[in-house]
């Protein structure tokens, strides 16, 4: 039996005899058996009372001090500490968890009551100015600061202030409650980081105002501040009928609510400037309310792009023209919704635009075309449908027209191209082939259309140039020819079907040979020797020109260093180059990297270009400077029959100029062709150049050249062309006659 117990027996003892005592005392005499009944009822049930009311303080008190003790487990089990200060008696009182919070032991507390202030980090200072104001007032205040430890770790504390006024109003008590926020606090900054250094857009809203919305957003809207839009209606933002869509959706939102509450919309900023915006929503909860915060980014630029791309893909960007794709779905269109009509597709290329684009530039050739774009739609007006193909090529498409009204627009076509083109304050004469194909008499599909009209130009092209033809079946197999030579041009080099010959240059008064020009050959496994005048202007016309001229300059350069080394006698290898090749920014280095491999030295390779090299003579002048100083020979081949410049002439590192050989034919029947000769004779001989005379046939050529002074030529009188193994006997010919 505990102590409590035996304390409330001796309590009911004491009673008990109260009662024997007043039964046997004298008033109890008087008083008569039923009193006494009664009394001794009254006393044994209030001697009961009590001994069960002390018996439950005794559990009451049992009990808080249970509660009391698991209370203070919990508390010792939680990053909280509680700090009470009666400022009357200075009695200080402060639970265990203010060490596990501030690594301060619980005496240091007591022995300084000042040390919570002296730890607090400096820059958190500030804010017990303010707490301390509100406990003047008897306001309850939650401060949020930093705390260091003594190990130098710093911590984040919540601390809930409460104070205690007396009736007079003085601050009598003040109590704390101090948490560890630390985790939450490095977890919500995180979080306040990732939101405000985020590109885009992070905002909440309900109620239909603004609650927050991060610098990114307050600027993608030109707000000067997000304080300038929290509280704002969330329309000013958003169009109303963007949130009735968001809030639709809402309603049927299932495992997919992120696609469905994600929206793109245009919408106005603060300084009147529309932007698109790509935006999600989502609900949340946001300071104990339904709230709904949106992402969402600037995508005008996005939406600019995918303009621009859906522009490329049915607009020629440098002309405007719709391109071969728009042209293609009209055609289709035009097939379907009026079968049987009669419709024209005219197909035309620019002649002689890829020297002008080769010569002067890119930058002049899309002048140019831009230039030559405005004139087609010009001619062509409200009667069909002009777009560009690509490079120089164009296509147009007549509805409901026959071959009459083809042929109208293609002569008004022609007569566009009558005038010069002016780009740059220079003048270029372009004209242009135009085939045409007529529906649903040279077919019925936009591909067949296409191509038979393709290959009505290429007919056009072959009658001069400069006019328009109309496909007929004579035609088949002409595209697929040309085409087929162009596969086969990428064959021939990969397979070696190409060849060098050799045409030895010839001294005039003794025969000997002082040169040699190397010339391509086709041999074609199927057709024989394919004549360079077919394949050449379409290796141009593909690119295939560089690839092909560099075998070219590797071969010959290779073959004069093999001759030398069996002892033959050394002489200069002309190779013809290309205006595409020379404006390779690779060129030179190509020629360097040939020398180097060959080991031929560079006084040994010649190269013949044309005066068309006069249309960007201030890039061909440094090309021919730069290989001039390594020792490369130079030599202006077909003279007479371009637009070179004297000016000009005089300022290139040229060494040879060669006579055509259309002004050779003639020269003893023809006094004016003999003329043209001899000018060209007394001008190169007073620029100090070699003059060589090319395709002679005659002693009678060879006669009147020496008379008028051009001491070498090169043609059939002496030796046409011949493989590398004839080559060699002519080196061993002491004279070369016919």
């Amino acid at each position: 039996m505990c102590l409590n117990e035996i304390g409330l027996l001796i309590i009911a003892f004491i009673f008990i005899a109260e009662l024997i005592d007043e039964i046997f005392s004298f008033h109890f005499l008087q008083r008569g058996v039923i009193a006494f009944t009664v009394d001794i009822v009254i006393m044994l049930v209030t001697g009961l009372f009590i001994y069960r009311m002390f018996k439950g303080i005794n559990r009451t008190a049992y009990e808080l001090q249970k509660n009391r003790k698991r209370l203070r487990n919990i508390f010792e089990t939680l990053d909280v500490a509680i700090w009470s200060h009666d400022l009357k008696t200075d009695v200080l009182l402060i639970t265990q968890g203010i060490e596990k919070l501030y690594g301060y032991s619980l005496g240091d507390f007591y022995s300084d009551n000042t040390l919570w202030r002296k730890v607090i980090h400096p820059d958190d200072v500030h804010v017990l100015a303010e707490r301390e104001a509100n406990f003047v007032k008897g306001n309850a205040v939650t401060s949020v600061y930093r705390i260091i430890r003594p190990d130098g770790e710093v911590r984040w504390i919540q601390d809930r202030g409460i104070p205690t006024l007396d009736e007079k109003g003085d601050l009598v008590d003040f109590s704390s409650v101090l948490f560890d926020i630390t985790d939450r606090k490095e977890s919500e900054d995180r979080y306040q980081t990732l939101v405000e250094m985020s590109p885009d857009i992070i905002a909440v809203y309900s109620r239909g105002k603004i609650d927050y919305i991060n610098e990114t957003g307050s600027k993608l809207f030109r707000a000067e501040s997000p304080e300038q839009l929290i509280g704002q209606p969330i329309s000013k933002l958003i169009p109303p009928s963007v949130l009735t869509e968001i809030k639709n959706r809402e309603l049927t939102m299932g495992n997919d609510y992120e696609e469905k509450l994600r929206v793109e919309f245009q919408t106005v900023r603060l300084d009147g400037q529309r932007m698109n915006l790509e935006m999600s929503a989502m609900p949340i909860h946001y300071e104990g309310r339904m709230a709904k915060q949106i992402v969402g980014r600037d995508i005008s630029q996005r939406k600019k792009a995918e303009k621009t791309i859906k522009y490329m893909a049915y607009y020629d960007t440098l002309t405007g023209l719709p391109n071969r794709n728009m042209f293609r779905k009209h055609l289709n269109d035009a097939l379907m919704d009026n079968v049987g009509s009669s419709l024209a597709v005219l197909f035309l290329d620019l002649d002689r635009f890829k020297i002008i684009n080769d010569t002067k530039g890119h930058t002049t050739g899309d002048h140019l075309l831009h230039i030559v774009a405005k004139r087609l739609k010009n001619a062509v007006q409200d009667d069909g449908l002009v777009s560009r193909q690509g490079g120089d090529e164009f296509i147009i498409l007549l509805e409901d027209a026959d071959k009459t009204k083809a042929s109208e627009v293609a002569e008004r076509i022609l007569k566009e191209f009558v005038s010069g083109f002016e780009v740059n304050e220079e003048e270029f004469f372009i004209t242009t082939s135009i085939g045409i194909s007529l529906a649903p008499f040279d077919g019925r599909d936009e591909e067949t259309l296409i191509k038979h009209a393709d290959t009505a130009m290429y007919l056009a092209k072959e009658r001069g140039k400069n006019n328009y033809q109309f496909y007929t079946e004579k035609l088949k197999g002409l595209s697929s020819k040309k085409m087929e030579l162009e596969n086969g041009l990428r064959k021939g080099l990969e397979q070696k079907q190409f060849i060098l010959h050799y045409q030895p240059q010839v001294e005039l008064e003794t025969g000997k040979i002082t040169g040699m020009e190397a010339l391509i050959r086709w041999k074609h496994p199927e057709r024989g020797y394919i004549s360079p005048g077919e394949f050449i202007p379409l290796a141009e016309e593909t690119g295939l020109i560089v690839p092909i001229g560099k075998w070219v300059l590797k071969e010959a350069c290779s073959q004069n260093k093999a001759w030398q080394d069996q002892g033959h006698l050394p002489v200069p290898i002309a190779v013809n180059i290309s205006v595409r090749q020379l404006q390779e920014d690779s060129f030179v280095d190509t020629i360097k990297e040939v020398l180097r491999e060959t080991k031929l030295p560079p006084c040994y390779l010649e190269l013949e270009i044309t005066e068309s090299i006069m249309q960007n003579i201030d890039r061909s002048v440094i090309i021919l400077n730069e290989l001039k100083d390594i020792g490369v020979k130079w030599s202006i081949d077909d003279f007479g029959t371009g637009y070179s410049s004297l000016s000009y002439l005089k300022h290139l590192p040229i060494d040879n100029i060669k006579i055509d050989k259309s002004f050779v034919d003639d020269i003893t029947q023809h006094s004016s062709k003999g003329a043209m000769v001899k000018t060209i004779i007394d001008m190169g001989n007073n620029l100090q150049f070699k003059v060589i005379a090319e395709g002679i046939e005659s002693e009678a050529q060879v006669e009147f050249l020496k008379e008028h002074g051009c001491w070498v030529g090169q043609g059939y009188y002496y030796s046409k062309p011949v493989p590398a193994d004839q080559m060699e006997k002519l080196f061993l010919s002491p004279r070369l006659f016919s």
